[in-house]
């Protein structure tokens, strides 16, 4: 397998038959890819290739052919999503776990960004929650979707081990909650779940929203998308303490949008995006991979209010803010 570099990738696709590059440059990865931007006359598009050993501190490996479920997903979602709300795949590399696909403007920005600086708006939030109302509609109880996206290894591997199970090491006295939350998630397989649901994997122009990084898709909990995005509104209120209620106000849009474009037989979604709060707050503190904007000392802050959480479940998304 070749490892894609910005110095290598030219003559990777000058082998290929593809444009000639006018420049290449690494874009964040993330723990878990190598994500270049190639610029060519015709357009500028994005490789992506997927590691085996991710890029963290304690050993965490993955399948790489995790790819390749990615580009199935954006494929297979892009219909049923407003135009522009994933990217277009162009090729895909089966040798060396890869795929290309089209660029997002070059003047968009993460919505991660705008949240750290306090540029908080609730009209983003909503289209994020109609988006993910939108995949989950699209795939309601669909054995096509779950014979496609049925295995559940990949988000076991970058999820529930590094997230929940090795969270619950440094907490015992949790564990029996966090199995209890792993059992009862995994007897809810009704549809496709994104697995990260965050904020830094939204790429924002005006009113217009891209969903990017999709290699922890699989059948399972949509709650699970809910959560992990509250959760990252939640985390930012413990940095931005004047911003908490413009961070409240922004997950309750979110909410209420996906719950309008929920599915009939779906009531259930608010009770469990709920559940998965805590331990995920806690798991960004105390997991493999912990939020890089949060001190010591917030982590304490945050650490307390997680835990409280998953002993006294809130019984509202706006009382999780409360809490903070």
């Amino acid at each position: 397998m070749l490892e894609l570099t910005a110095d290598n990738a030219p003559g990777y696709l000058r082998a290929r038959g593809e444009p000639v590059p006018r420049a290449v440059r690494e874009l964040g990865g993330g723990v878990s890819n190598i994500v270049l931007l190639v610029e060519t006359d015709e357009r500028p598009f994005v490789l992506k290739q997927s590691l085996r050993k991710l890029r963290v501190e304690q050993d965490w490996f993955s399948d790489p052919d995790r790819i390749f479920r990615e580009s199935a997903g954006l494929r297979l979602l892009a219909p049923y999503l407003p135009p522009g709300s994933v990217p277009e795949v162009l090729f895909e590399d089966r040798d060396n776990y890869l795929f290309a696909m089209s660029a997002a403007p070059a003047d968009a920005e993460t919505w991660k960004a705008q949240l750290m600086r306090g540029e908080i708006r609730p009209e983003i939030a909503a289209r994020i929650g109609g988006m993910l109302a939108a995949m989950l509609r699209a795939s309601w109880r669909s054995a096509q979707w779950e014979d496609r996206f049925g295995d559940q290894a990949v988000f076991d591997q970058l999820r529930l081990d590094p997230y929940y199970r090795s969270t619950a090491r440094r907490h015992p006295d949790l564990a029996p909650q966090f199995e209890r939350l792993m059992r009862e998630s995994a007897a809810r397989r009704v549809s496709v779940v994104h697995g990260d649901w965050s904020p830094k994997n939204f790429l924002v122009r005006g009113d217009r929203v891209m969903a990017i990084d999709f290699e922890v898709i699989h059948f399972g909990d949509p709650s699970f998308d809910a959560a992990f995005l509250v959760n990252h509104l939640a985390l930012k209120s413990f940095l931005r303490p004047t911003d908490r209620d413009a961070y409240r106000t922004a997950a309750l849009q979110f909410m209420e949008s996906l719950r309008a474009g929920l599915p009939e037989g779906c009531d259930w979604l608010d009770h469990a995006t709920r559940a998965h709060l805590g331990a995920l707050m806690l798991a960004r503190v105390d997991g493999k991979s912990p939020a890089e904007y949060l001190d010591p000392a917030l982590q304490v802050r945050v650490r307390a209010v997680a835990r409280d959480l998953i002993v006294r479940p809130a019984a509202s998304v706006a009382e999780v803010f409360d809490r903070i």
